[in-house]
This record gives structure tokens, sequence and C-alpha cells, in this order.
């Protein structure tokens, strides 16, 4: 929305203001108050504004002859420390005469804004050239070109030209306007918001001149569409439809908008001025002497005022003669009943139509005019009457005529003012500072807010009509806080909130999607598999499972006989599937349910299925291919329970299994919540699998309903990290888990780290032994630790390694 500066000065004394109302001053003000301005740009009448063009005074004209031509050396006082030499041409230059220079460094623009050229300091015919002595045309105030402009004025030699012509720049504020301030559409509205910050009382025009001079050609009006709840009319007899005068036509270009006849531009100025859209009809063309407002017949056809036919869907609110339709409520009027220069007696008319009305038919249309961007916030509907008369006296005004039949008001619906009942309590606490209740009533009575019901604790607000965006208690505080100033309200040292935050239900699919996008990222491929299966699969790994089979009543063959009871039999054929079409290094996930029955009752668990199979990593020039391996596996497996939120957990071997060769089972609490290891080769050979599969199968129910995001952090430690190696020999049947336990048992504080890395199986440790070389992290969160220290921890560690896992060190 665009604002131009010296249109709001028609409604408030800018000049109060503390920096005279300049444009970075309302910038800062506006956007305070929530009128964002996005940007400022100039506006001027005459294209460069008549910048360098001074008002001067040929001192002497001396005639000279350059190829047939005859030309003038004058000398001209342009109010500079020295008269300037210029070169002119024209034929009626003489001495004493006052006119208009183009000093140097000024520029010429074409009409449409575009740079022509400089003036400069140059030789014309080998004689010297300051300047130039311009025509009317040359300075884009009129058209002729007969010779010099001559000037009858007493003002001093100097004076810019601008002044000499009364010409006034503008500047236009962009203003990002939110959809709920409907209120601030208008250049009224804008003034208003100044007036609360400011205390400068807003001028509106007067219309105490409004007087109906007869009633010879009444419009009758009716109004059979609830949509419309106020409507005002008039007819005015007797106007010469011409252009607008000068400054209507300022005002109108300064925004953008394209001054048309001083009839339209007037209803296009009270629309940008007052912020009510209104209509002016040919009277002559309402036919019957008759205006309905009534509702769209569903396939009329309907010509609009920019020449497109549209057909109207029935939901419309349309302005009706005697014989149809003339106007698209609220949106656009119709080409047939417009303003024409022979138009001599107009009907005008303004209303309120309800917002959603308007907004479904300028969507239905795809028309966005500057009414129903209005009409469909909403307009005040109470100063319909005010605009109307202030409309009337313009065009009398500035196209003659009078007013020839009386006011029509029609008003169906008063609005129900929003009533909201506050207390300076909640106003403190969500502003969170003590503002004061004076100057709580100084802000919202500025607003034009009514104050009922002022006790010591609070009062009632009733907002004014045309604050249709103000229902609530959030509201009025928002009006406070805008108006008192949010840079006023100062940080607290410490922040904190007077609320429980709200702790959302999981949402289980979220959770899905994270660690589904996750495996996705690291490589895998989702499949999905179906939920029936063989019942042969059943007795493949019956020792498994501790369940009944759920069968199907109605089974469509045998193949699809039974609900699946295990993941690993769809995994495998996938796998064979893909594997027998040469795509033999897989990665695969499925989050996917299983089926029992336990007596009467059936169960139904939700799983999330890894699969790898053939190479890891694929051969390249920097290294060999690697197969897949259970630790790379039990890797992913650790990734995916941090992602879940759960890092303490117990492992142990699995000892027997018909889906695991061997592999590992995980538990939280005792209870195993993943297993994992190489799919058992006599199942996957069963399946037409005969390379090496390893599998993880995670008890979903279980991951989806832990706690997300329980982190403890803490400050990085000044001092550094020592590491120490051991070389242990060991059982084959003591896991890398136990020797962490009895690490973490033995020191609590220094102990950061306990990590493998070698492992080494061979017939010079002896018959089921293997030496694990473990690395263990120490360090001291207080101080730099001492070898004393250090010294006395490995040996604590290494006793207790040796009692209780019968540990050899090798040294």
């Amino acid at each position: 929305m665009k604002i131009s500066i010296n249109w709001l000065r028609d409604f408030i004394d800018l000049a109060r203001l503390p920096l005279q109302g300049q444009a970075e001053e309302l910038d800062v003000l506006l956007t305070n108050t929530g009128l964002e301005v996005e940007g400022i740009e100039a506006h001027e009448k005459i294209p460069g504004g008549l910048r360098g063009f001074v008002v001067g005074e040929v001192v002497t004209c001396e005639k000279f002859e350059v190829k047939e031509k005859t030309l003038s050396l004058t000398t001209v006082d342009a109010g500079l420390d020295e008269n300037l030499t210029i070169v002119c041409g024209a034929a009626n230059v003489a001495a004493g005469q006052k006119v208009i220079v183009a000093t140097p460094g000024t520029i010429f623009y074409d009409n449409t804004g575009k740079a022509l050229f400089t003036i400069e300091k140059r030789k014309v015919y080998g004689q010297p050239s300051e300047g130039m002595i311009c025509a009317e045309d040359e300075i884009g105030i009129g058209t002729s070109h007969d010779g010099i402009l001559i000037l009858d004025t007493t003002l001093p030699n100097g004076t810019p030209a601008a002044q000499y012509f009364q010409i006034d720049s503008d500047l236009v504020l962009e203003i990002g306007l939110t959809p709920n301030r409907a209120d601030a559409a208008s250049h009224w509205g804008v003034a208003r918001d100044i007036k609360a910050v400011s205390g400068i009382e807003v001028k509106l025009p007067d219309v105490s001149g409004f007087k109906v001079a007869n009633n010879a050609f009444p419009i009758d009006v009716k109004i059979q569409d609830k949509g419309c709840t106020r409507f005002c009319g008039l007819t005015i007899d007797g106007v010469q439809v011409a252009p607008s005068p000068s400054w209507l036509q300022e005002r109108l270009s300064a925004i953008g908008l394209r001054p048309i006849n001083n009839i339209v531009d007037v209803t296009n100025y009270i629309c940008h001025g007052l912020g009510q859209p209104m209509h002016a009809y040919d009277w002559n063309q309402l036919r019957g002497g008759k205006l309905i407002v009534d509702q769209a017949k569903a396939g009329t056809k309907f010509t609009t005022l920019d020449g497109t036919e549209r057909t109207l869907s029935g939901e419309e609110i349309m302005i009706c003669d005697a014989e149809g339709p003339i106007g698209l409520a609220g949106v656009m009027g119709g080409a047939d009943s417009s303003i024409q220069d022979s138009t001599t007696r107009i009907y005008l008319e303004v209303a309120y139509f309800k917002p959603e009305r308007i907004r479904k038919a300028a969507q239905i249309h795809s028309l966005k005019t500057d009414a129903s961007f209005r009409f469909e916030r909403g307009t005040d509907i109470e100063a319909k009457a005010f605009a109307i008369q202030y409309a009337a006296l313009l065009i009398q005004g500035i196209a003659g005529g009078q007013i020839s039949s009386d006011l029509v008001d029609i008003y169906l619906e008063k609005p129900e003012l929003a009533e909201i009942k506050m207390t300076y309590a909640r106003i403190k606490q969500l502003i969170g500072i003590e503002i004061g209740a004076e100057r709580i009533q100084e802000i919202l009575i500025a607003l034009d807010f009514d104050l009922k019901n002022k006790s010591a604790d609070g009062f009632t607000a009733i907002a004014p009509a045309y604050r249709v965006d103000v229902t609530r208690e959030a509201d009025i505080i928002e009006e406070i806080l805008r108006i008192h100033g949010l840079d006023n309200i100062p940080l607290s040292e410490n922040l904190s909130a007077k609320f429980i935050s709200e702790f959302p239900a999981l949402d289980k699919e979220k959770v899905q999607l994270s660690i589904g996008q996750s495996l996705a990222a690291k490589g895998f491929q989702e499949i999905i598999s179906n939920s029936l299966t063989k019942g042969e699969y059943h007795s493949l790994i019956a020792k498994d499972l501790t369940f009944d089979t759920v069968e199907i009543l109605n089974r469509l063959s045998e193949d699809l006989g039974v609900m699946r009871q295990h993941l690993v039999f769809h995994g495998l054929e996938v796998l064979a599937h893909n594997i027998n079409r040469r795509q033999k290094d897989l990665k695969l996930f499925e989050f996917g349910k299983t089926y029992h029955k336990k007596g009467e009752k059936f169960i139904e668990k939700r799983h999330l299925a890894l699969y790898t199979s053939g190479l890891s990593e694929g051969e390249t020039w920097s290294h060999a291919p690697q197969k897949s391996q259970l630790h790379q596996m039990y890797s992913q497996v650790i990734a995916t329970m941090k992602q879940l939120g759960v890092a303490q957990f117990d492992t142990r071997v699995i000892e027997q299994s018909q889906v695991y060769a061997y592999g590992l089972t995980i538990t939280v609490n005792k209870k195993s919540v993943v297993s994992l290891g190489m799919v058992h080769p006599k199942l996957a050979q069963k399946l037409d699998v005969k390379q090496e599969v390893f599998m993880a199968d995670f008890d979903w129910d279980f991951w989806v309903k832990q706690e997300k995001g329980n982190f403890v952090y803490q400050e990085i430690s000044k001092f550094p990290e020592v590491r120490r190696d051991l070389s242990l020999v060991l059982d084959q049947t003591v896991s890398l888990q136990a020797i962490q336990r009895v690490a973490e048992q033995t020191e609590k504080n220094l102990l950061k780290n306990v990590s493998v890395f070698d492992v080494y199986v061979g017939k010079n440790l002896g018959e089921g032994k293997k030496s694990y070389s473990v690395s263990f992290t120490l360090q001291d969160e207080t101080q730099t630790l001492t070898d004393k220290v250090i010294d006395a921890t490995m040996d604590r560690l290494i006793a207790r390694f040796e009692k209780e896992l019968g540990a050899l060190i090798r040294k």
C-alpha cells in the first residue's frame, strides 16, 4: 500500500513532529506501530523535479551569424558568484528578460523520466557556453517550442524554478499492510496511528456545506441480499466530465493511480483517502430508475469495466437496475453504466458488504481491485454517510452540478462492537512491565476505544467499528504495546516464563520418518513386503517362536495362507529376487508387523529390520573390496539406538537360534529390544540366497516409546587426556562388554573411554584363548594427571581384569 506524505499532511500536521514529518521519521514511527515501511520513493510531477533550473536574467545579448544561422551570445545572471555566458538560438531572447536557466550539471529528462543529457561547460561554434536558456517544452511544463520562456516575475535571480512554478515533489511510503489492519488501508487510517503515538489530532474534511438542492432525480434503492448491510446513495445533476485539476491528478499519480476523469478520480480519491471504496454510475443508464442489491443468478453473463465477459456463479452480490446487473458489488463496476465524457448526471453510491462475500467473489473471478482489497478485509460501516457527503462536495467543486436527490441511507444491521474485559494485572503479565493505568487508558482512548466499567483493577474496552480485527484480550494488549513501543520494554536479566510448556504426545510416524531418512542417508533402501506369507515358514524357525501362527480362514492360496511370523522371510525373498538379477551388494530396511496367537488372544507387534549382504564397500583404486560383516551391522544398530535416545544397554551372545548362525541380543533394563547376527545359511539357502546375510531386528513398539533428547552437556575440559594400552589374553567366551563393565566399575571418575583396536587368535595363545588389544582414555576434569595417578589407576584395572576375567596381561 502506498501513502503519499503530501496527502497525509491533509489529515495531520506532520510539521509538529520532532523532525517535522520527514520520511525517515515516519519510517521509524509507523514501523514501530506495526505499519512496516518497506520502502520510500520520490514522486515528481516533472521528471527530475526541475533540479538545477533557476530563475535568471539576461544581462547582455549580442547577435552573431554562423552558417546562415542567427545566434545570440548572452550573459545571464543566475544568482551565482559570476554571470554565465550562454549561446542561445532562440529568436526572442533579449537583454533584460527574466528566463529559466539550466545551470551546469543540470540533467534533462523526457516525459517518462529517462535521462537525456547533462548541461556542461562547452564551446558552441567557437563561443563559450555555460548553461542553457530554456523553452517550456524543454523543462516539461508545456509543449511550446516557439522560443524561450519569458517570465513576468520579481523573484530574485537564482530562485529555484520549482518554487516559481509551485511544483512540490512528494515522497511515497510503501507500507507492507498485514491482512488484519484493514483500518489502516487509507491515508486517514495511517494518520490515526500517528495521532495515537504523537497526540497530534487528525483533521477531517468539513462536510457542513453538504446540501440537497432538490429531489428531481431520485433512485429507488432496494436491498435483497443480506450481504449488504448499509447502502448510501445520491444523484448529482449538471456535472461536466473533464480532466481533474492538477492537485487531484498529483495525489493519484503519487500512489501509482492513473487519472481518468474528475468523477472517477474523486471516487478513487475517497477510496485511498478515507478507505471507503465507492462507485459512480451514469444516471441515464440506470434502467427503470431503480437500483437493487441482489444475489447473482448462476450462469448469468456480465461484462465488467475491464471489458471482460464473466459468468456469474450465483454467490456474488450484484448491483442491478430494473433489468439486470450493472455492477459486481465490492469488486468492479459494469461497462454499460460507466461514466462517459458525455455524462451529465451521476448516481454516487457507497456501501458496506460482508467481507467473506467479497473475498469469495474476487477469488471466483480472479479479480483483485483496490475496492475488493478493502471490502474483503472490512471497511468502516459508520463512515459511509460522511464519505459520500465529502465526495459529493468534491465533485460539485471540480465538476459542477447540484445534488438532485435525497441522501439514501439504508442501514439494515449495525455491527456488534467487541466488548473486551481487561485487568491491569493481566496486561502487566503479558507485556512484562507495569505501564500504568493512566497511560493504558490514554493509549486506548487515542485509538478511539471506548472505556467503560473502569475500576482500580481494570476496565471494559469497546472497539470502534472500523477495528474489525480487535476481538479478544490479546488484541487489546497488542494495541497498548505497539503504541507504547516495543523499544520501551526493557529486557530482564533472566529470561523466564510464567507458564508450563505443553509436551505433546510422541508422534510415532515422525520418529519412523526420522529413522528411515537416517538409514536412507547411509545407503539403505526401504522395502515394503506383504503381511501374508507361507505356512511352511513357521516350521523353519519354530524353536525361535513362542506363539502360534495366525492362519487365514478364507486364504487365497497356500503361499498366502498365514500372517507373517518373522520379518526374516520376506527380507530373504527380496534379497533373492535382487541377487538373481545380479544386484548382489544390498543394504535394506523395512518397518513391518508380525502376527501371533496365544490361546484365543491375537498379538500384533511392530518391527524394524535391517539387512546387509554382499560387499559393504566396492573395489576402488585406494582399497580392496570389503564384505559385509557383523560388526558393521552392530555399529549401525548402536547409531540407530542413540538416535532413538538410548545409550545404556547390555549385550549377550545368541547361543542357539534357527534364525541366526551367530549373533547378539541387546537388552535394556533386562528386556530384549534388538537381535542381530548372520542369518543361518540353511535358512538363507531355503529361500535361494547363497551368500552371507546379516540382519538386525528391532522391537519397534519399545523404541517408539523412548524419550528423545535425554542428552547431558558439559564444558570441554581444559586438561589433556592420557591414553594407556593393555594387551589382555582371555578365554574366547569373554566379551568386550565384560571388559568395559569391569573397567567402568573399577574407575568411575577418570576413565572416559574403553575401545578395542586389535583382536588376535592363534595357536601360540593356547586352545580357546584370544587376545584383545585395548586402549583406555583417562582424564581429570580439574587438574593435569600425574604419572603417579595414571600408574595407580592402571594397576587397579589390571588387578581387576586378572581377578574377575582371568586375564593374562601381555607385556
